[in-house]
């Protein structure tokens, strides 16, 4: 095989529950210590322990973050998946196995080296404990990609000892176990490999992180202190990180009081009515959910979208229907979140790329539902949310003052001769509000039900069609204030890709493989939902546009469909929906062929 220096994928193969999560993540992070661009994808069960499971990094100089779609290193320690596993090898690949018992020979690829390490047999000898032989051959194999990679072990020692800081016995016996690797490797096996590492300074000013605890840590930037949410994968760890942060940072140091409430519900719809509340008290709150959950939240979504009520939801979307494939990725809540619940609705929606956006969305979020009075829900994904990226480190601007929208102070209320909720004085679709306890004259009922502007009930049609018609207002003015698209973009380029969320890291490789190929493509990213006026502009100077989305069905293109006056037949979908992240290869191949069809017409 031909050198490659940094520029490869290495696949684990495991069993979910052995403790291979914490081997993965300390090769990936040592790999980015050495200033290395790197990404991690984990692909895992939705069971405790048994299945297979799988954690693929991608090493690239160029610092690509999306999957590449191909598997340079295997590292084999499922024997139920050893057969799928070598045929997933690219064609020059290494497959690692645990030589301790007899491989197959059946199994053998003429283009595929084979390096065998006795794994079970080295820990074995070392480790009496049964738990402790099944963890540290996890970390044997680390020492066996450390020696075969070139990879520094003085980083894997330093992060081993900042990660077991307080428990020396087990910084000592990873230390071991990860040796034994190394030395076995390095005695019996050629190192390093054509495919190997080597120092970069490209990591500088960059963090290691996921999507979920950066969603969590924008909240509490923002300001939230109420959340509530039933438990579902894959939301749940934002609701972790959250009480982390919190019980850090929102517990008063002298009295020991909290400043902040947490609230496991008893499903999603009590969630989201919890939210509500403590939104129409003046608290920033918030829940995060998946699909499912939107799902169940959809009546109490349509009573805040009406009764004009703040609220934060964050959707960590999951493969579907039903409870779909709880633990894959997918982009199929576009249309629910945009229409969710029944009759006239349509919602402010976010889009973040990456977890650097997670955190910036978040507390974006919480100043447009405040600002207008309703809903707010942040569209993530498993692949953003759960897995670790490489982004850049986030600034904060501490002269940040929360948008809390109109919302009359007390002196306001007690001068005003009355209140009226939902009266639009100023013409922008936004009326006043006020919040308990301010100031009697601020009284009024929250009405899910018909209302006209002065907030009583109604069921008059002019008064009712009044109402709806001004939430219609405050939607489109909302386009002004939601984050710009990003758009990549040359003049004299017909071609354009639209595509939305964690889709953003393979559709600009892709560009970047197809300008090498001689094929220019323009690219918008959309950020927001109702989309801004620049989203149509591109779409009118286009002669072609390939909308790029991870769902069956071309929900984003509806969407394109529904909010824009472009002709569908310059619309041209690239679907990726079957739960594992997307990557270049589907994005350059589905662009290729429409081309070439193009031409030979």
């Amino acid at each position: 095989m031909q050198t490659r220096v940094n520029d490869f994928v290495i696949k684990i193969a495991n069993v979910n529950g052995t403790g291979s999560a914490s081997a993965n993540g300390l090769l990936m992070k040592a790999i980015f210590r050495m200033g290395i661009p790197v990404v991690g994808k984990n692909f895992f069960p939705s069971n405790i322990q048994g299945l297979p499971t799988w954690f693929e990094i991608r090493v690239s100089r160029e610092g690509y973050l999306a999957r590449s779609g191909r598997v340079d290193i295997m590292v084999a320690m499922n024997a139920q998946t050893y057969a799928s596993d070598l045929a997933d090898v690219s064609p020059g690949g290494y497959l690692i196995y645990d030589s301790t018992w007899p491989r197959d020979r059946e199994l053998a690829r003429d283009d595929v080296t084979l390096i065998g390490i006795p794994l079970a047999q080295l820990v074995n000898a070392e480790f009496e404990n049964i738990r402790a032989r099944i963890l540290m051959k996890n970390v044997c194999y680390v020492g066996v990609l450390a020696a075969l990679l070139d990879l520094d072990m003085a980083v894997l020692g330093q992060l081993l000892s900042e990660t077991f800081a307080d428990k020396q016995k087990l910084i000592a016996g990873n230390l071991k176990a990860m040796q034994l690797g190394y030395d076995c490797a390095k005695a019996q096996h050629s190192c390093p490999l054509p495919l190997r590492l080597e120092r970069m300074d490209a990591t500088a000013g960059h963090i290691m992180v996921d999507g979920n605890t950066m969603a969590a840590l924008g909240c509490v930037y923002a300001g939230a202190t109420v959340g509530a949410w039933y438990p579902i994968t894959p939301s749940t760890s934002l609701m972790d990180a959250f009480k982390d942060f919190c019980e850090r940072y929102r517990v008063d140091p002298e009295s020991g009081r909290h400043r902040y409430c947490i609230v496991q519900a008893e499903d999603e719809l009590a969630a989201i009515g919890m939210v509500l509340g403590a939104g129409w008290n003046g608290a920033r709150a918030f829940t995060p959910t998946s699909g499912p959950g939107i799902s169940l939240m959809n009546e109490f979504i349509g009573f805040g979208y009406y009764a004009e009520i703040p609220a934060v939801i964050f959707d960590v979307q999951r493969v579907g229907p039903s409870t779909g494939m709880p633990t894959r990725t997918q982009q199929g809540d576009l249309l629910l979140c945009a229409y969710a619940s029944h009759g006239d609705t349509r919602h402010v929606l976010l889009f973040p790329a990456d977890p650097a956006e997670c955190f910036q969305f978040a507390v974006q979020a919480f100043d447009l539902a405040e600002r207008l009075q309703t809903p707010v829900m942040v569209l993530s994904d498993l692949d953003i949310g759960m897995n670790d990226w490489m982004v850049p480190k986030q600034r904060w601007d501490a002269g940040y003052v929360p948008d809390r929208g109109k919302v009359y102070s007390q002196e306001q209320l007690r001068d005003m001769q009355v209140f009226h909720r939902y009266s639009d004085g100023d013409g922008d679709g936004i009326a006043y509000r006020s919040l308990p306890g301010v100031h009697p004259k601020g009284a009024y009922f929250v009405r899910g039900s018909g209302h006209n502007h002065r907030g009583d009930y109604t069921e008059d049609a002019d008064e009712y069609q009044e109402v709806l018609d001004r939430l219609r207002r405050k939607h489109d003015a909302a386009r002004a204030l939601l984050p710009a698209p990003v758009i990549r973009s040359r003049k004299g380029v017909t071609t354009g890709i639209v595509s939305v969320g964690s889709c953003d890291a393979a559709v600009r490789e892709a560009m970047d493989v197809l300008a090498r190929e001689g094929t220019e493509v323009n690219y918008l990213r959309v950020r927001g939902f109702p989309f801004s006026p620049a989203l149509q502009e591109f779409l009118d100077r286009h002669e072609r546009i390939f909308v790029v989305e991870q769902n069956r069905d071309a929900q984003l293109k509806s969407l394109l469909l529904l909010e824009t006056g472009v002709d569908r037949r310059k619309l041209v979908s690239i679907l990726h929906y079957g739960g594992m992240p997307i990557d270049s290869r589907c994005i350059i191949s589905g662009i290729s062929a429409a081309l070439a069809r193009g031409a030979a017409a």
